[in-house]
């Protein structure tokens, strides 16, 4: 649906958000005069109230306490549940105790990728279709009452008209103030919404939610928004809108940002902007109460950030992902000088784990979660023996190679016949999940998207032999400075400097040794082809997924190289084909140990 501002009005007016909201029926409303003289001074209580808002992020597609997976009841180290069915019996809870219309619920974003049940309703029995059916995310969050919902950078992973579509079955807006038409350079969707809460004493409190979302989209989902849609930072965006918000009225502000609170980015200097700015936004932009923070899977109880120009404090949360915790924003508000204004403000988070699912929620989604089983306990083929990614992150593991196998195999022939044709392929993958596994015998689409849980994409990139080596030894980061001799503790061998497993990357069709007795940048030894060392002068196409091709993990090299091909299926249906057409998966005809950690030279895992 093409943008033009008559559409983006008309849209956010039937959102009861943005601008129409701003022109209508907000501006000019409940009476600051009839209040005048009733204040402190006349001896009378002085009016408070107080309300609480609600928060949930990066839900991605859980509604069910249920792992598609592995295909049964969700449980981590921490027993965290998940699901939007848990976080249903919390939300109740709050709106008995606060009394429902003195409470909000808002989400940060990323709702509609990252299980299977999400995936079936994009892919396999798609929303888009016609007389297609309601997403199970748009079902679950309508029927719990959400208010608002900012963008998360996944919403954009399966294309423009699958997002436009769930957002045309919310009952609530989708905010992305920083999410601009590219030609335009309008909000392509509502900046913001202005809910009023109910006083006791005939005087709203309008409470603005304005919503901001990712800048990184621009680089991770290129081939859906490249020319559509551009997205600025998120500090120069708030700068903008907050004074407005302010003006229009509002008398609480409240930011839900898809962006962690760190200060740090995956792209490096690929783009002008900072990926987890959420607490800097807190301390430049001044006239912010609080900002539900997303995108970095953290538990952020209660974090107060200073604003550097007025000294206030700004209260962050975070409530982990996946529906794990729902933050709650308590707010306590005074009338003074014919005003709302914020007295205290503070958060906690409540744990999903302590309640039960919410029958209401279970019940409407029965038939879809039922549906998504059967798909993926589909058999696609046998493996001759078992395989495991739980030494993968230190160990050249045959699952492993097994991705690295299918990527090249697939470049390979997509080039064949080509001027690249001749070219060695080289393949790069990483160990996503520690959990991950193929079984001996029967192998379900369950076990090859437990595999590759992410809806990565498939490029050919043209790398030389000295850009390989950079790479590689930007990827050798992950490990932990261990000096030779000593025992090696593997639960503390990884990760080095917060780096996470998905940022770290095994490539295979070559051989190398990473000396973590060495420093960063030091630390790749005898890298060869075909038994000879590299020749920095090399070409070699590099099978890669479309996440480290457009700069996720700010890998060297890979963005800027030549794009020699590209798929727009997942790597993920990619594998499942391929155990479909072999019939059966033996590590024998494909696993090699190509990379291995040494010290000084000797086999750190002999």
């Amino acid at each position: 649906m093409p943008l033009n501002r008559r559409t983006f009005l008309g849209r956010s007016a039937a959102a009861g958000a943005g601008v129409a909201m701003a022109g209508g029926a907000v501006a000019g409303s409940a009476g600051a005069a009839e209040a005048k003289g009733h204040g402190h001074g006349h001896g009378r209580p002085a009016k408070r109230y107080s309300f609480t808002v609600m928060g949930t992020t990066d839900l991605h597609g859980n509604v069910f306490n249920w792992d598609y997976f592995t295909d049964k009841e969700y449980d981590d180290s921490a027993h965290n549940d998940v699901g939007l069915a848990k976080i249903s019996t919390l939300v109740d809870q709050v709106r008995r105790e606060k009394g429902r219309r003195n409470t909000l619920l808002i989400d940060a974003g990323d709702t509609i990728q990252g299980t299977q049940l999400s995936y079936y309703y994009a892919k396999v029995d798609p929303i888009t279709a016609r007389r297609g059916p309601v997403h199970p995310m748009a079902q679950a969050m309508n029927a719990i009452g959400y208010d608002a919902a900012a963008l998360g950078n996944h919403e954009f992973n399966y294309g423009i008209p699958v997002l436009r579509k769930f957002e045309e079955q919310c009952d609530f807006p989708l905010l992305g103030a920083n999410a601009l038409d590219a030609k335009t350079l309008r909000p392509a969707f509502a900046p913001y919404v202005i809910k009023r809460m109910r006083t006791p004493y005939g005087r709203d409190v309008r409470v603005a939610v304005l919503g901001l979302t990712n800048p990184g989209i621009a680089i991770w989902d290129k081939a859906n928004v490249g020319g559509k849609m551009v997205f600025p930072g998120l500090e120069e965006q708030a700068a903008k809108w907050v004074p407005k918000l302010r003006s229009m009225g509002a008398d609480v502000v409240l930011v839900s940002a898809h962006s962690g609170s760190s200060g740090t980015s995956s792209w490096g200097d690929q783009l002008p902007y900072v990926e987890n700015a959420a607490a800097l936004v807190a301390e430049q932009v001044p006239g912010i109460d609080a900002i539900l923070v997303g995108h970095a899977h953290v538990e952020i109880a209660e974090h107060f950030v200073t604003n550097k120009e007025t000294g206030k404090q700004v209260v962050l949360s975070e409530p982990a992902k996946w529906g794990q915790r729902l933050t709650l924003f308590d707010f306590d508000l005074v009338w003074e000088k014919g005003r709302w204004t914020v007295e205290k403000a503070g958060s906690r988070v409540l744990n999903s784990n302590t309640v039960p699912e919410d029958r209401k929620v279970t019940s409407l989604l029965r038939s879809e979660h039922r549906k998504v089983v059967e798909y993926v306990n589909q058999v696609i083929g046998t493996s001759v023996v078992a395989m495991s990614t739980a030494d993968a992150p230190w160990k050249d593991e045959p699952i492993i190679d097994l991705i690295n196998q299918v990527q090249a195999e697939t470049v390979k022939a997509a080039l064949a016949g080509g001027e690249y044709a001749a070219l060695p392929v080289l393949s790069q993958a990483s160990c996503f999940s520690r959990t991950a596994g193929i079984p001996a015998g029967e192998v379900t689409i369950k076990d090859a998207a437990g595999l590759y849980p992410f809806e990565n994409t498939l490029e050919a990139r043209l790398l030389t032999g000295a850009q390989l080596k950079e790479y590689l030894e930007y990827s050798a980061r992950y490990f932990v400075r261990t000096a030779a001799g000593g025992p090696v503790d593997t639960a503390k061998l990884t990760n080095a400097d917060g780096i996470p497993d998905y940022n770290y990357d095994a490539v295979s069709g070559v051989t190398y040794d990473i000396d973590i007795a060495q420093p960063v940048g030091s630390r790749i030894v005898g890298l060869s082809f075909e038994g000879k060392a590299i020749d920095p002068a090399a070409r070699f196409v590099f099978a890669v997924n479309n996440y480290r091709a457009s700069g996720g993990g700010n890998f060297p090299h890979v963005p800027g190289a030549q794009q020699l091909w590209a798929d727009s299926d997942e790597i993920r249906n990619t594998i499942i084909g391929w155990v479909r057409a072999k019939g059966s998966v033996d590590p024998a005809v494909f696993a090699s140990v190509g990379w291995r950690l040494t010290r000084d030279g000797a086999p750190v895992f002999p």
